[in-house]
C-alpha cells in the first residue's frame, strides 16, 4: 500500500528504508555510502512541492529510482564504449531477488534522471565532480523550517494552567496505547481536545508527514495508523524526559518514541520522534531520553 497523504504505518516506513538502503548497497557495494545516498533520496523527495508528491502513485518506486540515479553517479568513470565501470559491473550477471530489481534500476535510471541530474552524473564520473556543480543543480535542497516546538508549547502554557499529574500522563499515555492497540478511533478522539495538534519528526530520513496534523479526527487517524496492531509492532508506555510516553517498536528497534501534553487532562499536543538519527541512542544497550 502506499500513502501519500497521510500517516503511514511504521513497518512500512521502515521496510521502505531498508528497501532503499539494500538496493545502494548492493550497487556501490559500502554500507555509509548507502545510508548516505539514502538520505540524499530523501531530501530529494521532500524537495518536492506537495502537488508534485501527491501526483507520484508510488513513491516507493519513485524513490528506488533516484536511489539508482545518485548511485550511478557515484560509480567509477564511464568507460570508452560509455559503460559505466562501477562496482556493480564488476558484480556479475544479476539474479533473482534484489539483483534483478538492481539491474532493473541501473537500465532505467539514467532515463529517469532530471537533465540536471544527467549533467551531475557525467561530471561525477569522468571529471570528478560533484553532484552540486552541474548546471542547474541536482538536488533540491529541502527549505530550513523553524522548529515549531517553541511556538507550539508557548501556546500551550498559556492554556493549560496547571500542569498534569505524573499519575495522570502515565493513565492518558496507557490510554491512548490501548486505543491504538484496539484500533478504537473513537476511544482514541475522546483522550484528544478538540483542536489537538501532532508533530512527526521524521527529520527528511523516512516518509513521515512533513506538516503538523490538527484536528481531534485527524490526529486520531493518524495515530490509529502509525501504531495499530501488526505483528511485526510493539508499543508500550515508557519514560521519556520525566513523563510517560509511547516507545514503539518494529522487529525489536524503535521505531518511534511518542510523548503528549495535556490541557485539562486531554491530550492537546502529540510529539512523534520518527528521525533515526535521534533514535539511534534507543536501539543502544542503554538507552538514553531523547
Amino acid at each position: 500500500m502506499e500513502h501519500t497523504g497521510d500517516a503511514i504505518p511504521l513497518a512500512e516506513l521502515l521496510d521502505e528504508r531498508r528497501h532503499l538502503v539494500e538496493v545502494a548497497h548492493w550497487m556501490l557495494g559500502s554500507r555509509v555510502t548507502a545510508e548516505c545516498v539514502t538520505d540524499e533520496a530523501y531530501r530529494q523527495w521532500y524537495g518536492l512541492s506537495d502537488g508534485e508528491r501527491s501526483r507520484i502513485r508510488t513513491p516507493r518506486t519513485w524513490l528506488t529510482h533516484v536511489v539508482g540515479g545518485l548511485s550511478l553517479a557515484r560509480l567509477a568513470p564511464l568507460g570508452p564504449d560509455g559503460d559505466a565501470r562501477g562496482s556493480a559491473h564488476r558484480r556479475g550477471p544479476c539474479e533473482d531477488g534484489l539483483e534483478g530489481e538492481v539491474s532493473e534500476v541501473l537500465l532505467r535510471a539514467v532515463d529517469t534522471l532530471s537533465p540536471a541530474q544527467r549533467a551531475a552524473f557525467v561530471l561525477h564520473g569522468v571529471f570528478g565532480a560533484s553532484a552540486s556543480t552541474a548546471p542547474g543543480g541536482a538536488v533540491r535542497s529541502v527549505p530550513v523550517r523553524a522548529d515549531p516546538a517553541v511556538t507550539a508549547r508557548q501556546g500551550l502554557r498559556a492554556r493549560s494552567g496547571r500542569p498534569a499529574s505524573p499519575r495522570r500522563q502515565e493513565e492518558i499515555a496507557r490510554a491512548v496505547r490501548q486505543a491504538c492497540a484496539d484500533g478504537n478511533h473513537d476511544g482514541l478522539r475522546a483522550l484528544l481536545t478538540d483542536d489537538v495538534t501532532a508533530y512527526f519528526d521524521g527529520g527528511g530520513k523516512v516518509r513521515a508527514l512533513t506538516r503538523p496534523v490538527t484536528g481531534d479526527e485527524r490526529v486520531a487517524r493518524s495515530l490509529l495508523t502509525l501504531l495499530s496492531a501488526r505483528p511485526r509492532t510493539t508499543v508500550d508506555t515508557w519514560p521519556v524526559n520525566g513523563r510517560t510516553g509511547l516507545v514503539a517498536r518494529c522487529d525489536e528497534r524503535v521505531a518511534a518514541v511518542i510523548t503528549f501534553d495535556l490541557v485539562h487532562s486531554r491530550v492537546a499536543q502529540v510529539w512523534a520522534v520518527l528521525n533515526p538519527d535521534k533514535l539511534r541512542s534507543w536501539n543502544s544497550p542503554a538507552p538514553d531520553s531523547i
